[in-house]
């Protein structure tokens, strides 16, 4: 059987971590068959963590290295090190812990509000979400392959501008571009440092898809595995509306491949630019 998708109140539930003292937080995971860690899932609980370590304060950017898969059907210890305070920006240091052994480290920088002038990249002219249709509709002719897998409920609504992975295998028209817009299919709590964090689980598990179409494959059918996943929140995101993520793949070498997004909300601002680089494994060379 696929994997099933979490539902939205479960990812929400387990990102906000239980904190046990000042610097000491435990984060339950959310199993799956694989039993694996979800990448974006581990790096929105880290990413809340050290969050309640800087009241007042919000992210402004996450670097994340991923070292061990870890186990998903138990808990993961997380130590939250003050790197810095100042009058501006604060650093932290998340260390996550199973058994001992460290699953990932995480640079985390927060920030007060500054009054400076700004610039940005303008969003791209893209069709409004709402004339879009749904991943579900878009993977109709799909419904049969692997259990339901590509109609199944989704924690977010997702709409594809540009042909999604899955469709894009069988055209044999692979791009480095994809662009999607999204948002979660239900309400989210007022905490705007959940919104940042549900951002990273997203980003987390979509931003793959770039890599896999240029791979002429889906993440259903292929292995791959974060190394690292770095995020630049530039304005506090509301995921009450639509976020655009236009996404793009410089390259894919050695059984790595590269990833970047620039996200808009729908008002046409920068919300947040990420990358990350994920391992595809040994001997998974594009079919040419």
């Amino acid at each position: 059987m696929p994997h099933r998708q979490p539902d939205l109140a479960d990812i929400i539930a387990t990102l906000d971590v239980d904190r046990i003292d000042d610097e000491h937080f435990v984060a339950t995971q959310m199993d799956n068959p694989a039993h694996h860690i979800v990448g974006g899932h581990i790096a929105g609980q880290a990413l809340i963590a050290a969050s309640r370590t800087a009241p007042g304060r919000m992210p402004h950017s996450v670097h994340v290295y991923y070292l061990r898969a870890g186990d998903a059907r138990r808990p993961v210890d997380m130590h939250v090190e003050v790197a810095r305070d100042g009058g501006t920006l604060s650093t932290r240091q998340v260390t996550a812990r199973q058994d001992g052994q460290i699953l990932l480290e995480v640079l985390s920088s927060f920030t007060v509000d500054v009054d400076a002038p700004e610039y940005q990249q303008p969003i791209p002219d893209v069709p409004d979400p709402d004339s879009l249709p749904s991943s579900q509709e878009q993977h109709a002719a799909y419904a049969d392959e692997l259990g339901g897998y590509w109609v199944q409920p989704h924690p977010f609504d997702v709409r594809y501008i540009d042909t999604p992975p899955r469709l894009a295998a069988d055209l044999g028209e692979p791009s480095p571009r994809l662009r999607m817009w999204w948002k979660p299919v239900d309400a989210v709590p007022a905490d705007p440092v959940m919104h940042s964090a549900l951002l990273a689980y997203l980003s987390g598990t979509k931003m793959v898809e770039t890599a896999l179409a240029m791979r002429r494959t889906n993440q259903a059918a292929t292995f791959n595995a974060l190394i690292d996943h770095a995020l630049w929140f530039q304005r506090p995101v509301d995921l009450s509306d639509w976020v655009l993520s236009d996404q793009f793949t410089p390259s894919g070498i050695a059984g790595r491949g590269l990833t970047t997004s620039t996200m808009y909300n729908r008002a046409g601002q920068l919300v947040c630019v990420a990358t990350q680089e994920l391992y595809f494994g040994r001997g998974t060379a594009p079919r040419h």
